[in-house]
Protein backbone atom coordinates (compact mmCIF):
# COMPACT_ATOMS: atom_id res chain seq x y z
CA UNK A 1 0.00 0.00 0.00
CA UNK A 2 2.76 2.29 0.93
CA UNK A 3 4.19 1.75 -2.35
CA UNK A 4 1.53 2.66 -4.02
CA UNK A 5 0.73 5.71 -2.44
CA UNK A 6 4.66 6.83 -2.82
CA UNK A 7 4.31 6.03 -6.63
CA UNK A 8 1.03 8.00 -7.01
CA UNK A 9 2.90 11.34 -5.10
CA UNK A 10 5.41 10.77 -7.47
CA UNK A 11 3.14 10.66 -10.91
CA UNK A 12 1.40 13.72 -8.88
CA UNK A 13 4.40 16.01 -9.22
CA UNK A 14 6.33 14.82 -11.86
CA UNK A 15 2.82 15.80 -13.41
CA UNK A 16 2.79 19.31 -11.97
CA UNK A 17 2.82 22.12 -14.80
CA UNK A 18 6.57 23.49 -15.39
CA UNK A 19 5.04 27.06 -13.79
CA UNK A 20 5.55 25.75 -10.39
CA UNK A 21 9.39 24.38 -11.13
CA UNK A 22 10.36 27.69 -12.61
CA UNK A 23 12.04 30.61 -10.35
CA UNK A 24 11.62 34.07 -10.24
CA UNK A 25 13.89 36.37 -12.59
CA UNK A 26 14.88 40.04 -12.01
CA UNK A 27 13.33 42.13 -14.87
CA UNK A 28 15.31 45.23 -13.55
CA UNK A 29 19.11 45.17 -12.42
CA UNK A 30 19.24 47.85 -9.82
CA UNK A 31 21.75 49.75 -11.92
CA UNK A 32 20.58 50.63 -15.62
CA UNK A 33 18.03 50.43 -17.86
CA UNK A 34 19.43 47.32 -19.65
CA UNK A 35 16.94 45.10 -20.57
CA UNK A 36 13.94 48.02 -21.25
CA UNK A 37 13.08 50.33 -24.21
CA UNK A 38 11.96 53.77 -23.57
CA UNK A 39 9.05 54.95 -25.67
CA UNK A 40 8.70 58.72 -25.50
CA UNK A 41 10.70 61.90 -23.97
CA UNK A 42 9.63 61.64 -20.15
CA UNK A 43 11.97 60.83 -17.78
CA UNK A 44 13.59 56.95 -16.92
CA UNK A 45 16.61 56.73 -14.55
CA UNK A 46 17.72 54.82 -11.61
CA UNK A 47 18.62 56.36 -8.45
CA UNK A 48 19.81 54.68 -4.75
CA UNK A 49 18.51 51.09 -6.97
CA UNK A 50 15.54 51.59 -7.61
CA UNK A 51 14.04 52.81 -10.92
CA UNK A 52 12.31 56.56 -11.05
CA UNK A 53 9.43 57.26 -13.49
CA UNK A 54 9.62 61.37 -13.99
CA UNK A 55 7.49 63.69 -15.77
CA UNK A 56 9.34 65.80 -18.03
CA UNK A 57 8.97 69.39 -19.89
CA UNK A 58 6.39 67.87 -22.30
CA UNK A 59 4.51 66.06 -19.39
CA UNK A 60 3.23 63.67 -22.21
CA UNK A 61 3.08 59.83 -21.90
CA UNK A 62 6.07 57.96 -21.34
CA UNK A 63 6.84 54.47 -21.30
CA UNK A 64 9.39 51.72 -20.23
CA UNK A 65 8.66 48.55 -21.75
CA UNK A 66 10.33 45.21 -21.53
CA UNK A 67 12.76 44.14 -24.75
CA UNK A 68 10.91 41.17 -25.25
CA UNK A 69 7.63 39.57 -24.59
CA UNK A 70 5.69 37.46 -22.44
CA UNK A 71 2.68 35.95 -22.83
CA UNK A 72 1.54 34.20 -19.12
CA UNK A 73 3.23 34.84 -16.31
CA UNK A 74 2.95 36.19 -12.54
CA UNK A 75 4.96 39.65 -12.12
CA UNK A 76 5.32 41.09 -8.51
CA UNK A 77 7.11 44.50 -7.81
CA UNK A 78 6.65 47.91 -5.35
CA UNK A 79 6.08 51.02 -5.91
CA UNK A 80 6.02 54.61 -4.15
CA UNK A 81 4.41 57.37 -5.28
CA UNK A 82 6.72 60.13 -4.68
CA UNK A 83 4.24 62.69 -6.27
CA UNK A 84 1.07 62.00 -8.37
CA UNK A 85 1.29 58.35 -8.67
CA UNK A 86 -0.77 58.16 -11.78
CA UNK A 87 1.02 55.47 -13.61
CA UNK A 88 0.43 51.95 -14.56
CA UNK A 89 2.15 48.40 -15.66
CA UNK A 90 1.29 47.44 -19.14
CA UNK A 91 0.56 43.71 -19.97
CA UNK A 92 0.88 42.16 -23.56
CA UNK A 93 1.32 45.59 -25.21
CA UNK A 94 2.84 46.79 -28.29
CA UNK A 95 3.74 50.34 -29.12
CA UNK A 96 3.73 52.63 -31.67
CA UNK A 97 5.75 55.67 -30.22
CA UNK A 98 3.62 56.29 -27.48
CA UNK A 99 0.37 55.07 -28.80
CA UNK A 100 0.39 51.76 -26.62
CA UNK A 101 -2.28 48.85 -27.58
CA UNK A 102 -2.41 46.14 -24.63
CA UNK A 103 -4.02 46.12 -21.21
CA UNK A 104 -3.18 48.22 -18.35
CA UNK A 105 -2.79 47.31 -14.79
CA UNK A 106 -3.70 50.51 -13.18
CA UNK A 107 -1.53 52.40 -10.62
CA UNK A 108 -2.77 55.49 -9.22
CA UNK A 109 -3.46 57.79 -6.28
CA UNK A 110 -6.25 56.45 -3.80
CA UNK A 111 -9.79 55.81 -5.28
CA UNK A 112 -8.46 56.22 -8.73
CA UNK A 113 -8.60 51.97 -8.96
CA UNK A 114 -5.69 50.89 -8.71
CA UNK A 115 -5.49 46.96 -9.30
CA UNK A 116 -8.17 47.69 -11.96
CA UNK A 117 -7.53 46.63 -15.80
CA UNK A 118 -7.94 49.47 -18.50
CA UNK A 119 -7.95 48.57 -21.98
CA UNK A 120 -5.59 50.66 -24.01
CA UNK A 121 -7.09 52.01 -27.48
CA UNK A 122 -9.75 49.07 -27.08
CA UNK A 123 -12.42 48.79 -24.78
CA UNK A 124 -11.66 51.06 -21.83
CA UNK A 125 -12.47 50.30 -18.42
CA UNK A 126 -12.38 46.09 -18.49
CA UNK A 127 -13.17 45.89 -14.43
CA UNK A 128 -12.27 47.89 -11.37
CA UNK A 129 -11.60 47.15 -7.56
CA UNK A 130 -14.84 47.12 -5.59
CA UNK A 131 -14.17 50.43 -3.77
CA UNK A 132 -13.65 49.21 -0.04
CA UNK A 133 -10.49 47.54 -1.59
CA UNK A 134 -9.42 51.37 -2.73
CA UNK A 135 -8.26 51.75 1.29
CA UNK A 136 -5.37 48.94 0.47
CA UNK A 137 -3.33 51.81 -1.19
CA UNK A 138 -0.59 53.06 1.16
CA UNK A 139 0.01 56.21 -0.02
CA UNK A 140 3.17 57.64 0.69
CA UNK A 141 4.68 54.27 1.36
CA UNK A 142 6.22 51.31 -0.52
CA UNK A 143 2.98 49.42 -2.09
CA UNK A 144 3.61 45.41 -3.34
CA UNK A 145 1.61 44.71 -6.98
CA UNK A 146 1.44 41.28 -7.89
CA UNK A 147 -0.21 40.70 -10.99
CA UNK A 148 -0.95 36.57 -12.68
CA UNK A 149 -1.92 36.61 -16.36
CA UNK A 150 -2.67 32.81 -18.04
CA UNK A 151 -4.33 32.94 -21.53
CA UNK A 152 -7.63 34.64 -20.86
CA UNK A 153 -7.15 34.99 -17.00
CA UNK A 154 -6.03 38.10 -15.34
CA UNK A 155 -5.82 38.73 -11.18
CA UNK A 156 -4.17 41.62 -9.56
CA UNK A 157 -3.01 42.10 -5.68
CA UNK A 158 -2.07 44.69 -3.57
CA UNK A 159 -0.02 44.91 -0.32
CA UNK A 160 -1.58 40.90 -0.48
CA UNK A 161 -5.43 42.08 -0.70
CA UNK A 162 -7.03 40.01 -4.13
CA UNK A 163 -8.27 43.83 -6.08
CA UNK A 164 -10.09 41.83 -9.18
CA UNK A 165 -10.26 38.88 -11.07
CA UNK A 166 -11.08 38.82 -15.15
CA UNK A 167 -11.78 36.43 -17.93
CA UNK A 168 -11.03 37.85 -21.08
CA UNK A 169 -11.09 36.18 -24.71
CA UNK A 170 -9.93 39.38 -25.99
CA UNK A 171 -7.06 39.40 -23.90
CA UNK A 172 -6.25 35.85 -24.27
CA UNK A 173 -5.18 36.60 -27.92
CA UNK A 174 -3.08 39.25 -27.00
CA UNK A 175 0.92 39.07 -27.09
CA UNK A 176 3.43 41.71 -26.28
CA UNK A 177 5.88 43.56 -24.10
CA UNK A 178 5.51 44.27 -20.21
CA UNK A 179 6.11 48.55 -19.29
CA UNK A 180 5.43 50.91 -17.29
CA UNK A 181 3.70 54.10 -17.47
CA UNK A 182 3.98 57.48 -16.51
CA UNK A 183 1.02 59.44 -17.42
CA UNK A 184 0.52 62.76 -19.02
CA UNK A 185 -0.20 65.76 -17.68
CA UNK A 186 2.64 66.84 -15.77
CA UNK A 187 4.28 66.46 -11.98
CA UNK A 188 3.93 62.50 -11.60
CA UNK A 189 7.24 60.71 -10.00
CA UNK A 190 6.95 56.90 -9.56
CA UNK A 191 9.87 54.79 -7.97
CA UNK A 192 10.01 51.11 -8.31
CA UNK A 193 11.81 48.29 -7.27
CA UNK A 194 12.02 44.33 -6.80
CA UNK A 195 10.78 43.42 -10.35
CA UNK A 196 10.39 39.71 -10.47
CA UNK A 197 8.96 37.56 -13.18
CA UNK A 198 7.92 33.84 -13.19
CA UNK A 199 7.45 32.96 -16.32
CA UNK A 200 3.94 30.85 -16.62
CA UNK A 201 4.83 29.82 -20.62
CA UNK A 202 4.78 25.96 -21.44
CA UNK A 203 8.10 24.52 -22.56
Amino acid sequence: MKKIVTLSLLSFWMALPLMAQKNPVSLFNGKNLDGWIQHGEEKWYVENGELVCESGPKAEYGYLSTNRDYKDFELSLEFLQEADGNSGVFVRSTFDGTKVSGWQVEVAPMGLHTGGVYESYGRGWLIKPDPEKEKVLKEGEWNILKIRLVDGSITSWLNGTQMIHLEDQTLAKGEGAIALQIHDGGGIKVRWRNIQLVSLDPQ
